[in-house]
């Protein structure tokens, strides 16, 4: 049996292959498209038998659908959705630094594609349960907008996730040349809207 974990962004693939007992046996960046699935097929043969079965290999990605996954299924591989954010979950449940945030991706099924998040924030809401917080966006010399919070919302829409009182998860803009008027305009008509800006970052409110 071989294992591989297909971690999906907007134009690329980041595929590592392992073994039943979890050793890496390869690991490669691939682009979408027909060569991005030459290369997958190429990597994987490398360590299967000529005579295994393409359903001894199974592949685990953040999305259920598109060209790519059409075409792992047609070559007979099990082919196994995974939400991103059960697996950011997993990372942080294990990570021995005990951080609660993590980096990721979002599948948009609609859309076809997926969208890339500097930061998701997860808390507890008893002592099994764990909840997603806030979503964030980072900018270093951009000045945020309307246009990064309607993105930033519409990530949150995609997510069947919302705090212990019933909000929704928070949207965190991260920003060091600040904010336009509009988009504070909108953060103060919105309790579920952070501006951190330098200040805020490093001095508190």
């Amino acid at each position: 049996m071989l294992f591989v974990g297909d971690d999906w962004a907007e134009d690329h693939h980041d595929v590592e292959v392992q073994d039943e007992a979890g050793r890496r046996l390869g690991k490669a960046r691939l682009p979408e498209g027909v060569a991005g699935i030459s290369r997958v097929h190429e990597l994987i043969g490398r360590h299967v038998p000529a005579d295994a079965n393409p359903d001894q290999v199974v592949i685990g990605i953040e999305t259920d659908r598109g060209p790519w996954v059409r075409a792992l299924i047609a070559a007979g591989y099990q082919v196994i959705a995974v939400n991103p954010l059960q697996a950011a979950r997993y990372r942080e449940r294990h990570s021995t630094s005990g951080a609660k945030s993590d980096a990721g991706t979002v599948n948009d099924p609609t859309a076809r594609t997926s969208h890339e998040i500097d930061g998701a924030v997860f808390g507890h809401h008893d002592s099994e349960r764990e909840i997603l917080l806030a979503l964030g966006e980072a900018k270093w010399n951009t000045t945020m907008g309307i246009s990064h919070l309607q993105r930033l919302d519409h990530i949150r829409s995609l997510l069947p996730t919302h705090t212990a009182n019933g909000d929704s998860p928070r949207l965190l803009c991260f920003s060091g040349a600040g904010f336009t008027p509009e988009l504070h305009e909108a953060a103060a008509h919105d309790h579920t809207i952070q501006l951190i800006d330098l200040q805020r970052l490093y001095h508190g409110e």
